[in-house]
C-alpha cells in the first residue's frame, strides 16, 4: 500500500494537470482541485502506510544507519544504457515537505475557484500550471536518483514563469524573465555538479552516494559542494543571489506567491541538506564558515530592507530572505540542532508566509493597493481580516508557541553550540536580526491595522470587507498548522530526528 501511495502522490497531480488543460474552464478548475485534494489525501496516507500499524509505531533506524533510509521506495530502470533509474522514496526529512506541498497546492487550487486574476486567460489553465509545478516540487523531494532530482528540479521553471508572466502585476514580464534567468543560472551549475559527482562515483543513486559507499576524493567533494551550494543558494535564495525574489513575489498572482514562498524556496534548502551536504560532507565542512556568514548577511539585509519597505507584498518578500537566512544558518552549523532547526524552519516558513501572501492578496484585491502609506485603519473596517494579518505577522516574527519560533531560535542556539568566536558572533548577529524582524512586522501592523481608516480603506464597500467562505477554507488550515507546529514541534522534529543524526555522523566522520 505504501508504494501505491507513493506513486499516487506523483501521478494524481500529473493527471489533474492533463484534465485541467483539456476540460472547459469551470470544469477544469473543479477537476484540477479534486485531483489536488486526492494528492493531499495520498500524501497523508503515505505517512500512515509507511508506518505499519499507525503513525507512532514506526521504529527508527539504529544509530550508525546511512543518512537516507526510505520508509518506502519505488526503484525501476529508466535509461538502462546509462544506469539511470526511476528511484523515488520518502523519509523523515522529505515527508513534511511533501505534505506541505500537496496542502498548499490544494489551497491554491481552491482559491482559484473563487478568484482568478485578470489578464492571464482562463482559470483552468492556471490550475493546470499549478499542478505541473506541484509535480516538479514533489518529484524533487521524492527523487533518490541525482539525475532524476535534477530533472524534477527543472520542471517547475516554465510553468512558474507562465504563472508570473500570465497572471501577475503590471511588471510581470520583467519579473518572470528575471526569475527564469536566475533559475537557469543555478540550473547550469547544478547540472555540472551532478555530472561531476556521477562521473567520479559511477552512480547517481543518492542512497549510495550519501552512505559513503561511493568514495569521492577531497577535490571532487570541494568542487561538487561549491557547484551545488551556489545552485541551491539561488533557489533558497541566499544573499547576494536573492534579487530575483522580491520582483517575482511582488508581481506574481496570489497563488503564485504562495507557492513560491511556501514551497519553491524549500527546494533550495532541501537540496542543500540532502544533496550538497549529504553527497559532499568534506566540502560542507570546508565551506561552513562562509555559508554561515552569508546566511547572517541575508538575515541582516532582509531585516534592514524590510524596515524601509513601503509596499505590503514586497515587505513580505524581503522577509523571506531573512527567514531563509535562519534556515541556511542552521544548515551551516552542521550540527543536529542546526539541521533540525532548518527543517522545522522550512515547514514553518511555508505555512506562515503562505498565509501572509494569501492575506496580502486579499488586502490588495479589496483596496487595489499594497502601499502602506495608503492603507490604514483596517482594524476598524475589517476586524477579521485585520486579526488574521496580525496573527500571521506575530507568527512570522517568532512568538513562542507559534511555528516560527522553533527554527529561528534554535538556529541561533546551534551557532552558539558550534562554539568559537566566529560562530558566537554569527549567533549574536542572528539574534539581533530576530529583534529587527519583530520591529518591521510591528511597524507593518501599526501602519495597516491601527489608527483611523485611510481614504482607501474607508471608501471600500462593506460587502468587500467581509471574509468569504472560500477564503476561510483556504486560510484556516494554515492558521491551525501555525498553532499545531508551534505547540507540538515533534510533528516535524520527531520524523527527522534519526536521519538528521545519521547525516551529522556522516559529516563529522
Amino acid at each position: 500500500m505504501s508504494q501505491s501511495a507513493l506513486v499516487a502522490v506523483l501521478a494524481l497531480p500529473a493527471l489533474g494537470a492533463v484534465f485541467a488543460a483539456l476540460l472547459p474552464d469551470r470544469a477544469a478548475q473543479l477537476a484540477g482541485t479534486a485531483f489536488a485534494a486526492l494528492a493531499f489525501v495520498a500524501s497523508v496516507l503515505l505517512g500512515f502506510a509507511a508506518h505499519t500499524g499507525g503513525w507512532f509505531s514506526y521504529q527508527p533506524a539504529p544509530s550508525g544507519a546511512p543518512p537516507i533510509v526510505p520508509w518506502t521506495s519505488v526503484d525501476v530502470s529508466w535509461v538502462p544504457g546509462l544506469d539511470l533509474r526511476l528511484h523515488f522514496g520518502v523519509d523523515g526529512v522529505s515527508y513534511p515537505l511533501v505534505v506541505l506541498t500537496t496542502l498548499l497546492t490544494l489551497l491554491c487550487c481552491l482559491y482559484t475557484i473563487w478568484h482568478v486574476p485578470a489578464g492571464g486567460g482562463r482559470g483552468g489553465t492556471l490550475v493546470a500550471l499549478l499542478l505541473v509545478v506541484e509535480v516538479g516540487m514533489l518529484g524533487t523531494f521524492l527523487a533518490l536518483d541525482l539525475v532524476l532530482f535534477f530533472v524534477f528540479f527543472e520542471v517547475v521553471l516554465l510553468p512558474m514563469y507562465a504563472i508570473i508572466a500570465g497572471w501577475g502585476g503590471d511588471e510581470r514580464r520583467h519579473a518572470a524573465r528575471k526569475f527564469a534567468l536566475y533559475t537557469l543560472f543555478g540550473s547550469v551549475l547544478l547540472l555540472v555538479g551532478v555530472f561531476t559527482v556521477v562521473a567520479a562515483a559511477g552512480t547517481a543513486d543518492l542512497v549510495t552516494l550519501t552512505s559513503g559507499a561511493a568514495t569521492l576524493s577531497r577535490t571532487t567533494q570541494l568542487a561538487a559542494f561549491t557547484l551545488f551550494a551556489i545552485a541551491f543558494a539561488v533557489k533558497s535564495p541566499l544573499w547576494p543571489l536573492h534579487t530575483w525574489l522580491p520582483d517575482a513575489h511582488t508581481q506574481a498572482p496570489t497563488v503564485g506567491s504562495v507557492l513560491l514562498a511556501g514551497v519553491l524556496l524549500k527546494m533550495g534548502t532541501y537540496g542543500l541538506i540532502r544533496v550538497a551536504v549529504g553527497v559532499a560532507p568534506e566540502g560542507a565542512r570546508w565551506a561552513a564558515p562562509l555559508l554561515g556568514a552569508l546566511a547572517v548577511a541575508a538575515i541582516m539585509v532582509g531585516c534592514l530592507v524590510c524596515l524601509a519597505q513601503t509596499e505590503l507584498k514586497r515587505l513580505i518578500a524581503y522577509s523571506s530572505v531573512g527567514h531563509m537566512g535562519f534556515v541556511l544558518l542552521g544548515v551551516a552549523t552542521l550540527t543536529a540542532t542546526g539541521i533540525q532547526a532548518a527543517l522545522i524552519g522550512n515547514v514553518a516558513h511555508g505555512i506562515i508566509t503562505g498565509l501572509l501572501f494569501f492575506l496580502a492578496g486579499a488586502v490588495k484585491d479589496r483596496f487595489h493597493t499594497g502601499d502602506l502609506a495608503v492603507l490604514g485603519g483596517l482594524r476598524e473596517r475589517s476586524p477579521w481580516l485585520s486579526g488574521l494579518l496580525a496573527f500571521a505577522a506575530i507568527a512570522s516574527l517568532g512568538l513562542p508557541g507559534l511555528a516560527g519560533f522553533w527554527g529561528e531560535a534554535f538556529a541561533v542556539v546551534a551557532a552558539f553550540e558550534r562554539g568559537g568566536g566566529g560562530w558566537v558572533t554569527l549567533g549574536v548577529l542572528a539574534a539581533i536580526g530576530g529583534a529587527l524582524t519583530a520591529a518591521y512586522f510591528l511597524r507593518l501592523l501599526r501602519r495597516v491595522t491601527h489608527g483611523p481608516a485611510s481614504p482607501a480603506v474607508a471608501a471600500a464597500a462593506a460587502p468587500a470587507l467581509r471574509i468569504s467562505g472560500m477564503e476561510l477554507v483556504a486560510w484556516s488550515p494554515l492558521v491551525i498548522l501555525a498553532l499545531l507546529v508551534g505547540l507540538v514541534p515533534a510533528l516535524v522534529l520527531g520524523l527527522s530526528n534519526v536521519p538528521v543524526q545519521s547525516l551529522v555522523e556522516a559529516v563529522i566522520r
